[in-house]
């Protein structure tokens, strides 16, 4: 016998219940009472109780590799405190019926309790299905499975246990809080009003025609260039220039403390998803960037266009976590390279250097500094704060250079926030750098 068949032996003997090892202990000690005695009817009454639950452990290892499993997962991607649904499924493809099965699987311990179901005998070729939801209020991925099958005969004497191997993974996006559309720099939308357009042609004879798009308006078809290439081509009119935003996020593990769903960190996630999503919505081309200088970039075209750049993004700030750096520098020299528009920071714990080096990255499009103090966020609600606080001092050094910056309170709504540092953005000549005596 190979080594695989006597572990398989083994472990099908391991499953012997308690009802199932008491029969085997009988069994065998009414034989040897016979053998001894001379009793051929306690004999056949022994070989009866130890044979029985030989016979089912082995009648259950030849089922639980007929009994398969599947797991559905609807949606995969939820918000945080949102609710997924697990469907599982079993099915006996064996030509016997099973005994009592009891279904158990894993999710991580944020998802709520480990379920458990027990089914009744399912009949040949037959099935059952069960489902349970599963929420989080922590964003993250979350891996479910794998799920565990035990089974047990009908006489109660063996249960075995069968794992399958294949998983699914949740994800948790962060909250996104609804924003009112402001005019940061000037900029209502992406496009519109607030865009720059620059004429492709200057006549008839300079046209440019490009294929025709879904929504494109046929008004716009160019029938010369149709027939010349076989396909519907349209007038490319105007070449608008796109506006774009940074949204600057600091993951530094130093400039928060605290942890959960209402850290000072998890409102920064949150907050920058918001901006992100609210900002696709408007036609922006928006590009993410953290305190180390790793960049997302999206565009907020069309709705697919729209939808994979916020999928992506989301994805991103949904496994975001804490860096090892101590500065911002990563993100300023990935700012340095010309990259205009608006920018939006959302900022932890701030020194008096690294105050000065973020007022140097202010753009022409205008700059916007949600600055979180994370004495204010772990302080209790009845502690005084402190008079010389250093909050003030970072927001007036960040404000003399050209930002809208403002302090964030815990638990501060978002869209108050928005509203507010609309109202107290810069005026154009100080957006643009000029500055009149």
């Amino acid at each position: 016998m190979s080594a695989g068949g006597r572990g398989g032996v083994r472990a099908t003997l391991s499953g012997l219940t308690t009802r199932g090892r008491s029969f085997l202990a009988a069994g065998v000690a009414a034989a040897i009472c016979a053998y001894v005695l001379g009793q051929d009817d306690l004999l056949r009454v022994g070989l009866l109780l130890a044979v029985l639950p030989l016979l089912c452990a082995a009648v259950l290892h030849r089922t639980r590799h007929r009994v398969t499993a599947e797991r559905g997962l609807a949606p995969t991607r939820v918000p945080a405190t949102g609710e997924a649904r697990v469907r599982l499924r079993v099915d006996n493809v064996s030509r016997l019926p099973t005994g009592l099965l009891m279904l158990q699987d894993r999710v991580p311990y944020v998802l709520g309790p480990r379920p458990r179901f027990v089914l009744d005998r399912v009949e040949p070729g037959g099935h059952r299905e069960v489902s349970y939801r599963v929420r989080s209020d922590l964003r993250g991925r979350y891996r479910l499975g794998p799920l565990q099958v035990r089974l047990s005969d009908p006489f109660g004497m063996c249960e075995l246990t069968r794992s399958f191997s294949a998983h699914d993974t949740l994800t948790v996006l962060p909250r996104v809080e609804p924003l009112p559309p402001v005019r940061f720099g000037g900029e209502a939308l992406g496009h519109g009003d607030g865009r720059q357009r620059s004429l492709a042609l200057a006549g008839e004879d300079d046209l440019i025609p490009r294929g025709y798009r879904h929504g494109d308006d046929l008004r716009r078809v160019h029938w010369r260039s149709t027939a010349r290439h076989g396909e519907l081509m349209v007038r490319r009119e105007e070449q608008p220039r796109r506006s774009r935003c940074t949204v600057l996020l600091d993951t530094r593990a130093v400039a928060y403390e605290g942890a959960g769903p209402g850290s000072a960190f998890e409102w920064a996630v949150s907050a920058a998803a918001s901006v992100v999503s609210h900002l696709l919505e408007r036609g922006f081309s928006v590009r993410l960037l953290t305190d180390f200088g790793v960049t997302v970039s999206g565009e907020g075209g069309s709705g697919h266009e729209r939808a994979a750049a916020a999928a992506l993004m989301m994805d991103t700030l949904a496994v975001i976590d804490h860096s090892d750096g101590t500065d911002l520098a990563g993100a300023y020299d990935v700012l340095r390279d010309g990259h205009d528009g608006l920018l939006v920071a959302f900022l932890g714990d701030l020194d008096g250097g690294q105050a000065a080096s973020v007022a140097r990255m202010r753009r022409r499009g205008g700059a916007v500094a949600f600055v979180l103090d994370p004495d204010d966020w772990t302080r209790e609600p009845t502690a005084v704060p402190q008079p010389n606080a250093p909050l003030p001092q970072r927001l007036r050094v960040l404000r003399e250079g050209g930002w809208t910056a403002l302090g964030v309170p815990p638990g501060a709504a978002l869209e108050e926030l928005w509203r507010q540092a609309d109202r107290e953005r810069p005026g154009p000549a100080a957006l643009s750098g000029k500055v009149r005596g």
